[in-house]
């Protein structure tokens, strides 16, 4: 089964073709530049490297959150597009289990974490056991000094990655939780972590495919902060 994976949460982004499993190439990238202007791009040059087309494809992936709102809409909608074009399903997967299925080490609690501003972030818990990957709660956004609370009492040391690794460190050290920062080569969000949670994932059309932001965006916080305020005013 080849599949074209998507990552596009964070700054960092990457796309990467697998075939039964095997990881066949990958473009990564982490300058700082536009997706709208790389990701498709990345995309057509990794397929015209092994002359391939979407239309050979089985199916696209793509991280679609949690993470960047810009990054996931642009990620999502690139997905979108390419598996409309060519007629075959797309599939969703959670960043964060994307970045858990890079991480091979039993005996430990594998938490990704992205910075979600304000001192929070998105993170979830999973472990490795029997050669996959096992969640252990629920994607959410959180104080990250909660989170750290939450490891000083547990009895496994924390693997931490992603690109809210050295916050949650800070954090961590300072709760006394046990943690170590996962591998430099693995620590960031990629493709290939996307292509790997797509394995186990269901597929579905185009049509079906959305963001999963957790949270409402920036904008909307203020919009709905000027909305009460002005309904204050009123009253």
């Amino acid at each position: 089964m080849k599949i074209l994976a998507i990552e596009s949460s964070a700054k960092a982004a990457s796309v990467a073709l697998c075939d039964g499993g095997v990881l066949i190439g990958q473009y990564f990238m982490n300058a700082g530049l536009t997706h709208s202007a790389t990701l498709l791009k990345m995309a057509e040059d990794l397929l015209s490297h092994f002359n391939l087309t979407v239309n050979q494809l089985d199916a696209v992936a793509v991280a679609n959150g949690p993470g960047s709102f810009t990054g996931i809409r642009i990620g999502v909608s690139a997905a979108i597009g390419l598996s409309w074009g060519a007629q075959i399903p797309v599939c969703g997967v959670s960043t964060l289990e994307a970045m858990a299925c890079q991480v091979e080490e039993p005996a430990a609690v594998i938490c990704p974490v992205m910075d979600a501003r304000r001192e929070q972030v998105y993170t979830a818990t999973f472990e490795y056991a029997d050669g996959s990957i096992l969640r252990l709660s629920p994607d959410r956004a959180i104080p990250v000094a909660e989170l750290a609370a939450e490891a000083a009492v547990s009895d496994k040391t924390y693997i931490l990655l992603g690109d809210g690794a050295n916050l949650a460190r800070d954090a961590f050290f300072t709760a006394g939780a046990p943690f170590r920062l996962a591998p430099s080569l693995i620590r960031l969000q990629s493709a290939w972590g996307v292509a790997c949670a797509a394995q186990r994932a269901p597929t579905v059309s185009p049509y079906e495919l959305q963001p999963n932001y957790l949270r409402v965006s920036q904008a909307e916080r203020e919009r709905q902060k000027r909305l009460h305020e002005e309904s204050g005013a009123a009253g």
